[in-house]
Parts: structure tokens; C-alpha cells; sequence
């Protein structure tokens, strides 16, 4: 199959449901296709044509944000691709995987201390949250979708979906990414403004404990850091499970600058998962793995300290070298 066939089948199947890590790997320019609002709000006029071009919600999303802020990240945007479709499981939105990244990024850049760093990417990724449920009505992708992504089947069902909905870029997917676009953008900026109080002393995140054992640097630790509990500290699929994956890509690409990655969910994903799924007993909810509901920064590093999760952490850390 020559590339050009490759991109464009690729990027049909991928923006199906927003869950490819095969798509383009020339880069996207920045471009000035915005316009503000009555409300001052700042409204990407190209969401459509970027998810097209990104081909996976968490690449778009990161991507879109990352302009916002002035501060684009090429190899860490793609790197996120494996995170679409919720972890490729139908799980949270890729949508907020890659949003709660560029709040990563943009925190570290922001705060000098590392602990602030970490609590306002984690306090930044629970407000993304709550303002894409309430946007979605629902923050998991399958529920968004309509259909199981790890089934060909679901897979069939979002495609004709596309197909009866008029094309791609009326899909269900890229609808909710247009109107959620604007909305994420302000929430990012406002989560990242809000003032930390009551903090511990030193704020922990399971993902960017995952992470550091990988050998990440501290702006990467920083970057993953609103994975905590679940996305946010709500509890849902183990962000440290996505922590990893993204590590995992990201050394990849470092590795094979220019080159096209396998195909992630057979030679990398899927041997993570296993190792996951065996620590966890097939458990993937971090309210269910933890036995907590975190309500706040503290509750989630009191856990951590006590040596919550290490021994799943430490199994994912081990995952480095799985290419």
C-alpha cells in the first residue's frame, strides 16, 4: 500500500471514533483560523480540519490547546495518539486525555515550584472534566460513540454511523469536538488560574510516579500529573495505565525521529494492558483498584505516601521497555 493510500484509509478508520495511532506524521502548521466571541472567548475556527489532520481526538485536543498557549509539542502530541477512543477501550475521551496534557505542559511553564505544578495540572483536568460531562453528558468515549472500539463490530457501527451522518466531519465525533473546542480552551485557562490552597506539602500524582520510574523528565511528570485518580482523581480507567502507554509512545518516537510507529495496539498497548491486567485482576477503574474515592489533592497524596498503588506503579514502570 503506497503512503498516500495509507494516510487516507487510515485517517477514515481513525476518525471513525477518533482512536488511531497511524496517522500523519508531517506535522501540522499553526494557523490563524480563530475569532472571539461576544464573551471574549477564544473560538478555533479549524477544529474540524485539525482532527482531520491529527486523526485521534487526544492528538487534536492536545494540539488545539498547546496553540492556545503558544507552545506547540510535535513528538508529545503524537505521542497521545494511542490515548484516543479512551485508551482505544471506550473509556474516557481521548478529547480529555490530550486536553489535561497541554494543561500539563502549560503548568509546568506557569508555576516554578514542582508541587504546584502538580496540583494545578491535576485541579486544571478536573474542571476539563466536569465541563466535557457536562457538554457530553458522559466523559467515556463508548458512551459517546455508541459503540465497543475494542470489537470490530463497534468499530463497524461508528462507521456507518459516519456514513449515515454525511461524512466524517459530521460525525458525532467531530461535532462534540467543535463545540467543545471554545469550552475547553477557557476552562483550561481558568482551571490553570485558580488559586491552590490547602495543599500538602508535597503534591503527589500516581501517573507522574509511573513516569518518573520510566526516566521521564520533570516537565513530563508535570505533563501527565491531572492523570491522577482516574483523570481528574474521578476515579475512572487508571491514569497511570494511560501514563504509561503515553511514556511508552513518546520514547518511541524519540528513538525513530521521522519514522511511522508500528501499529500500537498490537506491538504496544496490548502488552501493557496484559501487564496491567494481570496486577489488577482485569480491573481497570481506579475507584476500583484504589478502594478510594479521592475528593481532593490531599486525600490522593496521603494514599500515595502510604504506598498506595506501588506495587501496579512499579509494574507499569517496567513496561519502558517494551519496544
Amino acid at each position: 500500500m503506497n503512503r498516500r493510500k495509507f494516510v487516507k484509509e487510515s485517517t477514515i478508520v481513525a476518525t471513525a471514533a477518533g482512536v488511531t495511532a497511524l496517522m500523519i506524521s508531517s506535522g501540522i502548521q499553526s494557523v490563524a483560523a480563530n475569532a472571539w466571541d461576544g464573551n471574549l472567548k477564544m473560538i478555533p475556527g479549524d477544529t474540524k480540519d485539525v482532527f482531520k489532520k491529527c486523526g485521534a481526538c487526544s492528538h487534536t485536543f492536545f494540539y488545539l490547546l498547546n496553540r492556545e498557549f503558544g507552545h506547540l509539542k510535535e513528538t508529545e502530541e503524537r505521542a497521545s495518539d494511542p490515548l484516543a477512543g479512551g485508551l482505544m477501550l471506550g473509556h474516557q475521551c481521548g478529547m480529555l486525555w490530550g486536553s489535561s496534557l497541554a494543561v500539563g505542559a502549560e503548568s509546568f511553564r506557569r508555576n516554578n515550584d514542582y508541587g504546584q505544578s502538580i496540583a494545578s495540572a491535576i485541579t486544571a483536568t478536573q474542571q476539563l472534566m466536569e465541563s466535557f460531562s457536562e457538554r457530553a453528558k458522559s466523559v467515556n468515549c463508548r458512551d459517546i460513540t455508541g459503540g465497543d472500539l475494542s470489537k470490530k463490530s463497534g468499530m463497524v457501527k461508528i462507521m456507518l454511523k459516519i456514513i449515515l451522518h454525511g461524512g466524517i466531519k459530521n460525525s458525532p465525533c467531530f461535532k462534540l469536538a467543535d463545540k467543545w473546542a471554545p469550552e475547553a480552551i477557557l476552562t483550561a485557562n481558568t482551571g490553570l488560574s485558580l488559586k491552590q490552597t490547602d495543599l500538602p506539602q508535597n503534591p503527589v500524582s500516581c501517573s507522574s510516579e509511573v513516569v518518573r520510574r520510566m526516566g521521564a523528565s520533570e516537565e513530563e511528570m508535570v505533563m501527565v500529573a491531572g492523570f491522577a485518580g482516574g483523570l481528574g482523581l474521578k476515579g475512572h480507567a487508571c491514569g497511570a495505565l494511560g501514563a504509561a502507554i503515553w511514556m511508552n509512545t513518546l520514547t518511541w518516537y524519540k528513538k525513530h525521529p521521522g519514522e511511522t510507529p508500528p501499529r500500537f495496539n498490537k506491538l504496544n498497548t496490548e502488552k501493557i494492558l496484559e501487564a496491567f491486567y494481570r496486577a489488577t485482576n482485569s480491573e481497570i477503574r481506579c475507584q476500583k483498584i484504589s478502594g478510594q474515592s479521592f475528593r481532593t489533592i490531599n486525600d490522593h497524596t496521603e494514599f500515595m505516601k502510604k504506598g498506595g498503588c506501588d506495587k501496579l506503579i512499579n509494574t507499569l514502570s517496567m513496561t519502558s521497555n517494551t519496544y
